[in-house]
């Protein structure tokens, strides 16, 4: 089987969704649209309480469990703003402004949600030759959010949001859906992702023709696992190794056919 298809992941693959939202709360004036001049402006906080407020929000953010079926997202992360501003002021709990504050965030993060000219130069490219899929785990709203931010769509033949399947990222299900959208099959598609729980365990459990990890760390760490067939550093290394893939491929083909030809 040759590669037909590409599936990609979306928040730290194609899209830098960890910068975005520090940004959205570490920017400084002349751009209004943030939590902490929010906090020091209009409700008297002092530059170190509304800094710790945004600490708290941040460090909530990268613990987040999120049950779709017990609470919206909103509601959730509005209580994350509640609760980092009562545990860094104290006093009554200020759901009026804790939701205020989420918006604030929530809207310049999706201003800093974009897709690199790069990325997209290399997408065109790539889909050429192949059909190309965004297959992105989370809440149903946040991602269609995140995806209409950074104009993603006309680059892909299909987009899979996991918060609107019956089962997300890494379950062969969501994976096998997406082969049928495109017509094609597991053998014939490679995943790409920054998430090896997610991406690449998902990838493998469905019996994709091969997984690739994007690791944007300095060093890769020995003992990783799952194993992705490939590691790239950016994603704008996938084309590399697409090729790789198919000298591999053609040159085993090569062989096979000399080896029946000898018998």
């Amino acid at each position: 089987h040759g590669v037909k298809a590409v599936f990609f992941d979306l928040d730290n693959t194609l899209i830098d969704t960890a910068a975005a939202g520090r940004r959205a709360i570490e920017e400084r004036p002349p751009r209004p649209l943030q939590a902490i001049s929010a906090l020091q402006s209009k409700h008297r906080y002092g530059e170190g309480e509304a800094r710790a407020v945004c600490d708290k929000v941040q460090a909530k953010l990268l613990k987040e469990c999120h049950d779709p079926a017990k609470m919206c997202i909103t509601d959730l992360r509005i209580s994350h703003w509640e609760e980092a501003i009562q545990e860094t002021i104290g006093g009554e709990a200020n759901r009026d402004l804790a939701a205020e504050c989420y918006y604030l965030w929530k809207t310049t993060r999706l201003q800093h949600l974009t897709l690199a000219e790069d990325t997209r130069a290399m997408l065109t490219e790539l889909r050429k030759g192949l059909r190309l899929l965004l297959l992105t785990n989370g809440e149903r709203q946040t991602q269609r959010e995140k995806i209409e931010a950074c104009a993603c769509q006309p680059y892909f033949d299909a987009i899979v949001v996991g918060g609107e399947q019956k089962e997300e990222k890494p379950a062969p299900s969501i994976f096998h859906y997406c082969c049928d959208l495109l017509g094609v099959q597991p053998a014939e598609c490679v995943m790409v992702g920054d998430s090896l729980d997610t991406d690449i365990q998902g990838g493998l459990n469905a019996g994709l023709k091969a997984t690739v990890w994007l690791n944007k760390a300095v060093t890769t760490p020995v003992d990783i696992t799952p194993v992705p067939h490939y590691i790239i550093s950016s994603v704008l290394d996938l084309p590399a190794v697409l090729q790789k893939m198919e000298h591999n491929s053609n040159a085993k083909l090569e062989s096979d056919h000399m080896a029946s030809s000898d018998e």
